[in-house]
């Protein structure tokens, strides 16, 4: 059984950056593929970014392609997403998740074992 805790969230200005830290507990945390997603009031949750096991290997969903980064600190059991450029829709509540099966289904929600809690990041305009 995995816990993870997210923190880092917030209310910022449009442009202005924030790092998402999501601290893993547990369970073998190099074991893992990890994930942020995102979910907007009234939206569903959706895929921001994910990471191999080993941190080689990145993905991300188009909407923040060259503004978030995904990283992980095996050592920390610990992954990150920076997040610069903020705007307005990225807005939502950002969830970690941990995913058993490596990254051949790594933008599917349902292939994620394990969810943390959720931070709330607002972008005020």
């Amino acid at each position: 059984q995995v816990q993870l805790v997210e923190s880092g969230g917030g209310l910022v200005q449009v442009g202005d950056s924030l790092r998402l830290s999501c601290a893993a507990s547990g369970g073998m945390f190099s074991s893992y593929t990890m994930g942020w997603f995102r979910q907007a009031p009234g939206k569903e949750r959706e895929f921001v970014a994910g990471i191999s096991r080993s941190g080689v290997t990145t993905y991300y969903a188009d909407s923040v392609k060259g503004r978030f980064t995904i990283s992980r600190a095996n050592a920390k059991n610990t992954v990150y997403l920076q997040m610069n450029s903020l705007k307005p829709e990225d807005t939502a509540v950002y969830y970690c998740a941990a995913n058993p099966l490596g990254v051949g289904g790594i933008r599917v929600a349902d292939q994620y074992a394990y969810w943390g809690q959720g931070t709330q990041v607002t972008v005020s305009s």
